[in-house]
């Protein structure tokens, strides 16, 4: 005997069924696209890329030093903690417990035994592969571990649910350290990434952010017995050269998405940027397309193969329309780059955490310097084109010759898009 049902809940059955099929296919083959790609990337190392030395430029009353070669880095922003007298603030995502992040633990630890007061900040999911035991401090160290879940339940609070992505490291009043470089051995020699070191009245505004967020959680990840981190106001000065934008999902603040489209508007020569991952929204796909359009050299420079096989996929349903307006786009070689730049016009540049992907733009707390000066803007461009050297471009004719089976792969991603 058929059971009968009420048109409306035979509607809501297949509404519920197609539901299942549009999302679920698509989550489906990118768990196994994901599993397969870890497969065959395991033992797999990066070759040498280009790099270039650390390159300073005087930028209004400081100075700000560009990095893109981890090694370097990590040398200089350890040499910091060493020298440090009063105060260290350090904020990472990704803590890897190997050598270096030995070297930054030892370095921040050694910093508080001898009296300076030292703050630190970590992304607990990003780190949940890393021993627990790496991850404990000596009482000397004030330790904020940004939770896997910090929603409680307020699970329909989408506000609580960012991730603290940014990288920051903040001693005395002297130098600020900030940018795409996560801490680890891998990152160190085989990642392509920026990081900029600042000096100047700059530094203050870096050391403010790191405590917006310390005190914006410190109660409920701390306990209300942990006071507030409070700075001075003496070192306070303007430096309009150099502005922070910070991305703060518990107040439903994103400005980096709007100083990126802002450049793009304005932009009368060139646009070039360098992001690891490249999923924007419409909007601001339309603002490149634009650009190109009213004669813009726009150049976005990508990995050949990052390491989230999903998200290159992805990038690629916006490939045509860029491509039929005039963007090019550059594919980096060899080993992964993860850096999040851009320049504009000879003049404007941005070094930060954020990628254009969704996460970043309107989901994870991220951070940005934006810079108008057009001496860091010359480093800024002529690291583009050294990093463009180690690319391949992706024409127009070799992106409509692609097979079938790769459109359709793309085709069956798209649901995915808005979640990325």
């Amino acid at each position: 005997m058929t059971r009968f049902r009420p048109p409306v809940a035979r509607l809501w059955l297949w509404l519920r069924r197609a539901l299942l099929v549009f999302f679920g296919v698509p989550a489906l083959l990118a768990v196994v696209m994901s599993v397969v790609d870890s497969y065959r990337r395991r033992g797999k190392r990066s070759r040498p890329f280009p790099t270039m030395q650390p390159t300073s430029a005087r930028v209004g009353h400081g100075e700000i030093t560009t990095y893109s070669f981890g090694a370097d880095l990590y040398d200089d922003m350890i040499a910091s903690i060493e020298s440090a007298e009063r105060l260290v603030l350090f904020e990472t995502y990704i803590w890897k417990g190997d050598e270096i992040g030995e070297r930054f633990k030892q370095a921040l630890t050694d910093a508080a035994a001898r009296g300076v007061e030292v703050h630190i900040i970590y992304d607990a999911f990003a780190n949940l592969v890393v021993s627990p035991r790496f991850l404990r401090f000596p009482d000397t160290v004030k330790v904020l571990r940004f939770p896997v879940y910090g929603a409680g339940w307020r699970f329909f609070d989408l506000s609580r649910y960012g991730r603290d992505h940014r990288k920051i490291l903040v001693v005395d009043d002297k130098v600020g350290y900030v940018g795409g470089y996560n801490i680890g051995s891998a990152y160190a020699t085989e990642w392509r990434d920026t990081h900029v070191r600042i000096t100047g009245p700059g530094v203050w505004d870096l050391k403010r952010a790191f405590a917006d967020f310390w005190n914006l959680h410190r109660r409920r990840l701390l306990g209300p017995s942990r006071r507030p981190l409070l700075l001075g106001t003496s070192e306070i000065r303007w430096e309009t050269a150099v502005r922070f934008h910070r991305n703060v999902p518990r107040l439903w603040m994103f400005p980096i998405r709007g100083m990126y489209l802002e450049a793009i508007h304005r932009a009368a020569r060139n646009v070039w940027m360098t992001h690891a991952y490249f999923l924007p929204d419409q909007d601001f796909v339309d603002a490149l397309v634009l650009a190109a359009r009213r004669g813009v050299d726009v150049r976005i420079l990508l990995p050949l193969k990052s390491n989230h096989i999903v998200a290159d996929w992805l990038s690629r349903g916006y490939f045509t329309q860029l491509l039929e307006a005039g963007v090019r786009i550059m594919r980096y070689k060899d080993a992964m780059v993860h850096a999040k730049t851009a320049t504009v016009d000879g003049l404007w540049t941005t070094v930060g955490t954020a990628n254009i992907d969704r996460m970043s733009l309107t989901g994870n707390y991220e951070i940005n310097v934006e810079v108008i000066d057009a001496g860091l803007a010359t480093v800024m461009e002529e690291l583009f084109e050294l990093d463009q050297s180690n690319s391949l471009e992706l024409t127009a004719h070799e992106w409509e010759a692609r097979d079938l089976h790769r459109k359709f792969t793309e085709l069956v991603l798209t649901p995915l898009r808005p979640f990325l």
